[in-house]
């Protein structure tokens, strides 16, 4: 896995789970990101390496409250983001899916104009 874009992807896609199923494993992330269970592995492993996740005896995924901060936030990016694209006049899919790439790499002082400007609208 590599870190940064893929780490927040994990951290989110658990966030995401859990809010329809407090069991979330890593047969779960796998299935949601389309990705093997080998990459899955390594990265829950690494998540657990950085003190974002635990993983129970089952196998079942816990965020950290580190880990749930850091996926709060990409949360709140990836829904500000929808938003804003959605009011400039991209449907939702659209808007959904460039969110997802935009969210990893846009600066934190840069999200909060777009989060500001946002509230102007």
């Amino acid at each position: 896995m590599k870190t940064g874009e893929s780490e927040e992807m994990y951290l989110e896609t658990i966030l995401v789970l859990k809010k329809n199923n407090p069991c979330v494993h890593a047969v779960d992330v796998a299935a949601a990101l389309n990705y093997s269970r080998p990459s899955v592995s390594r990265g829950v492993n690494l998540l657990k390496s950085k003190g974002y996740i635990e993983v129970g005896e089952s196998g079942e995924i816990s965020l950290t409250a580190a880990g749930e901060q850091k996926a709060a936030d990409i949360w709140e990016r990836h829904g500000v983001i929808t938003e804003l694209l959605v009011k400039m006049g991209a449907d939702l899919s659209l808007a959904e899916e460039n969110a997802c790439r935009i969210e990893h790499v846009i600066s934190p002082g840069l999200f909060d104009i777009l989060k500001n400007h946002l509230k102007t609208l």
